[in-house]
C-alpha cells in the first residue's frame, strides 16, 4: 500500500513538473519580442509588393474578425436568450422575410466591398514600380515598370539547389558564356526593380522568399515572372514552397540586397571567379590529354 501511494505522488509530481514548464515555455514565448511577429498575416517589410499583399490580407482579415464576431456574438445570444430552462417549449418561426432579405444584402455587400478592395489592390502587386536606385538594366520581359528599366535574373531550380544567371542574355541562354551565375544565394541591388524569370531543370519547384513578395512555382518547359524591389543592406531568407523530393527541406534561398556599387563589384567577382574556374578546368584537361588519361 505504502508503495502505491508513493508511486501515485510521484506521478503527480512529475505531472505537476511538465504543467509547469509547459507554462514557464509558452509565457517566454509569449514575452519574447519577436514571439507574434508575422504569426497569422503574411511576411513584409522588404518589398512594395509584400508590403501590399500585407496590407490586403489585414483588411480581409478585419472584416472577416468583424462577421466573425458578429455571427459567434449572435449565436451566443439566441443560446442564452432561448435556452430550454427560460422556453421550455420551442418557438414555431415560419420565416422573417425582412430578416433573410437583410443577411442576403449584407452578405453581398460584404462580397462587393472585398472584390472592390482586391481589384485596387492588385495593379500595386502585379506590376513593378520604377526603380528607386541608379543603377538599371533594360530587357523585353514582362512585367515591366512604367520606364522599362529593370534587372533581370533567370532562376533555375533543381533537386536540390537554386541557380540564378544575372542579365537579360539568360533568358534565352541561361548557360551562355560569361553570363555570371550564383547558387542558392541571390545578389541585388537595393531600390532596384528586379524582374525574375523563373523555371526548372527537373520536377516543380516554388521560389519564396517571405519579405519580397508571394512564391512562384519553376515548371519544366514554362517561365513564369515575378518582381521585387528589395529594401537593404538585408540578407532575406526563403525557401522551395513545393515538395519536391527527399531533401527539399534543404532547398534554401537566399537574397542578399547591398548598394548598387557593391552589386557591381560583386557580379564583376563573379564574372572573375568564373573565368578563373574555366582556366583551371582548361590546364587540367589539357595535363589529362597529355598523360592519356583522358
Amino acid at each position: 500500500m505504502r508503495s502505491d501511494a508513493s508511486d501515485a505522488t510521484r506521478r503527480r509530481r512529475t505531472h505537476r513538473f511538465l504543467w509547469a514548464a509547459l507554462a514557464a515555455s509558452a509565457l517566454s514565448l509569449a514575452l519574447a519580442p519577436s514571439a507574434f511577429a508575422n504569426l497569422i498575416t503574411p511576411k513584409s517589410g522588404g518589398s512594395p509588393n509584400a508590403d501590399q499583399i500585407h496590407s490586403l490580407y489585414l483588411i480581409i482579415l478585419y472584416i472577416a474578425l468583424v462577421v466573425f464576431v458578429g455571427v459567434e456574438g449572435a449565436l451566443i445570444y439566441s443560446l442564452y436568450k432561448f435556452r430550454a430552462k427560460k422556453n421550455k417549449v420551442a418557438a414555431q418561426i415560419h420565416g422573417n422575410t425582412r430578416l433573410e432579405i437583410g443577411w442576403t444584402v449584407g452578405a453581398a455587400l460584404i462580397l462587393v466591398i472585398l472584390t472592390v478592395v482586391t481589384f485596387v489592390k492588385l495593379p500595386s502587386i502585379i506590376n513593378p514600380p520604377n526603380s528607386q536606385a541608379p543603377f538599371l538594366e533594360s530587357a523585353l520581359t514582362q512585367p515591366s515598370p512604367p520606364n522599362g528599366k529593370k534587372l533581370v535574373i533567370c532562376v533555375q531550380g533543381r533537386q536540390y539547389i537554386w541557380r540564378y544567371v544575372y542579365g537579360a542574355a539568360c533568358e534565352t541562354n541561361p548557360f551562355k558564356a560569361g553570363l555570371p551565375y550564383s547558387f542558392q544565394t541571390m545578389y541585388v541591388p537595393q531600390g532596384v526593380t528586379v524582374v525574375l524569370s523563373i523555371t526548372s531543370v527537373d520536377v516543380i519547384h516554388s521560389w519564396w522568399v517571405p519579405s519580397l513578395g508571394g512564391k512562384v512555382d519553376a515548371v519544366p518547359g514554362y517561365i513564369t515572372y515575378t518582381w521585387f524591389q528589395a529594401r537593404g543592406p538585408a540578407l532575406y531568407h526563403g525557401n522551395c514552397a513545393q515538395l519536391c523530393g527527399r531533401q527539399h527541406a534543404f532547398m534554401t534561398a537566399l537574397v542578399d540586397a547591398m548598394p548598387p556599387s557593391q552589386y557591381q563589384a560583386k557580379i564583376a567577382q563573379l564574372k572573375s571567379d568564373i573565368q578563373k574556374a574555366n582556366s583551371q578546368v582548361t590546364v587540367l584537361r589539357a595535363y589529362l590529354t597529355k598523360t592519356g588519361n583522358l
